[in-house]
């Protein structure tokens, strides 16, 4: 069996530090054979640095994935090219880096692929559901030399994250909805051995909107005037993951099994 942990949305510095405390025991306790994160809001609330990347690997983070806030630090666009960072694989054609990789595990190859929901999004996307079905027809490797075939599906309509499940069933070993910071209620394993959960929540502070601090998100929905997210840097942090077991041979996904840990940094 497999043991793959996925972090949901990291926010800020207060985000990065909770990962570095907590991940490490979890990978002891759990023992996980890889980590993958959504990181999109790891730098101070939107985007990815080179630096907030290298550090996220030294707590212990094999491959991250990213959202509608990849590009939002334009002078970091190289950690696209020269990290393990995913962006989103319907992003239209000519931006930087790649929408999904093989990761080798011991031999042991699994399929990462990263896309992003239209529903609601500022941008114009290419079909999340057409890419899906041209990742899988050119992966490079035959299918059936896959372990594992993971989607983080980073959207904001629950509907759309659901019609990819079922897009996906039985043909991908987990489709994990992220994107909206919350975890939601609804982990499952479909009959095909597809894992699903709509959203694997956050990584940030716990006493604010969403990881940003509550007063200015407040002041914006009291007054329709958009004030600066603000991101706190410490206090009471939650930690929100899934842990995917998954039969390497039959590609499915055995278990899904939800973790929240809350901490303090100081």
């Amino acid at each position: 069996m497999l043991n793959i942990l996925f972090i949901g949305d990291i926010v800020g510095k207060i985000g990065r530090q909770t990962v570095a405390v907590v991940l490490p025991k979890l990978k002891r306790e759990l023992k996980i054979n890889l980590v993958i994160a959504n990181a999109e809001n790891a730098a101070h609330g939107s985007g990815v640095t080179e630096d907030t990347v290298r550090e996220l690997q030294t707590a212990g983070i094999d491959y991250m994935t990213t959202g509608d806030h990849a590009f939002k630090v334009p002078r970091e666009f190289q950690v696209f090219d020269n990290y393990p960072v995913l962006r989103p694989a319907n992003w239209p054609n000519g931006v930087p880096g790649k929408g999904h990789a093989i990761i080798d595990y011991h031999g042991k190859k699994i399929l990462l692929i990263n896309l992003i929901g239209r529903v609601f999004m500022a941008a114009d996307y290419d079909c999340p559901f057409k890419k899906l079905d041209e990742i899988l027809a050119n992966t490079g490797l035959p299918v059936d030399k896959l372990s594992a075939i993971i989607i983080d599906m980073h959207a904001e309509a629950t509907s759309e994250k659901v019609a990819m499940k079922y897009y996906g069933d039985g043909r991908v070993t987990a489709v994990l909805g992220t994107h909206t910071h919350i975890m939601t209620a609804d982990p499952e394993i479909t009959d095909k051995g597809t894992a699903y959960i709509t959203d694997v929540g956050m990584v940030g502070a716990a006493g604010g909107c969403l990881g940003v601090d509550k007063t200015n998100i407040i002041k914006t929905f009291l007054t329709q005037i958009k004030y600066n997210h603000v991101i706190l840097e410490k206090g009471k942090t939650v930690f929100n993951a899934v842990l995917l077991t998954i039969d390497p041979d039959k590609r499915q996904a055995k278990k899904i099994k939800p973790i929240t840990k809350i901490i303090e940094i100081k």
